[in-house]
């Protein structure tokens, strides 16, 4: 009778081992999808703490900017505007640099690409290239132009925010580095509208 309650004993101890067992792993698992979980939520909570400096900082921030420069081109006139991109379109310096500049400070994407209309058909392409390569350098200075893509000037400049540096030299230099590029992009883009059209026998 001893060596049954001593072999029952044992049995219950084994089992008893092995459940404690089991609930360490368990909890190991539990332990790794709690911590999946907390960053998971953690992820949302970033993100919400982002949209709400946006709401209270940035968001103001371009709509003051946005009344402002509508107020600026309905004191200046739409007819004066035009007459400008008219003369930014006249010549190949001014056409894939003033050009969408203006267009894109004053119309802002997506409408900026509607100064177009002033180009003869040949340097259309060229042009769209050159507008919606601009629509992220001058973000620094005017986030009005394209506040739906922000995220890309915040993404560089959180850097030196981090690092206690100014943003305006940089918001300088992005918006020259891009009025370099525009120009170049315009350029390329031309001669390869020139190219593909005479390849193909199109008549521009």
């Amino acid at each position: 009778m001893q060596g049954v309650l001593a072999q029952l004993t044992w049995f219950v101890a084994l089992l008893q081992q092995e459940g404690e067992e089991a609930v360490a792993r368990q909890g190991g698992i539990l332990g790794a999808l709690e911590d999946a979980g907390t960053w998971f939520i953690g992820l949302f909570q970033a993100g919400a703490d982002v949209f709400v400096g946006f709401v209270t900082g940035i968001i103001p921030l371009v709509i003051v900017l946005l009344t402002a420069f509508y107020t600026i081109v309905n004191l200046v006139g739409e007819q004066r505007v035009n007459r400008a991109a008219q003369f930014a379109a006249g010549n190949v310096l001014t056409r894939y640099s003033l050009l969408p500049l203006l267009a894109v400070f004053f119309l802002t994407n997506p409408m900026a690409y509607t100064f177009g209309r002033f180009l003869e058909e040949k340097y259309k392409p060229a042009f769209y290239d050159s507008a919606v390569s601009f629509v992220h350098p001058p973000l620094g200075l005017f986030p009005h132009v394209n506040p739906a893509e922000l995220f890309v000037w915040l993404g560089v400049a959180r850097g030196l925010q981090q690092l206690d540096l100014p943003l305006g030299p940089l918001a300088v230099r992005y918006l020259l580095a891009g009025l370099v590029v525009i120009f170049i992009r315009g350029l390329v883009t031309q001669f390869m509208t020139a190219f593909l059209a005479r390849r193909q026998g199109v008549e521009l």
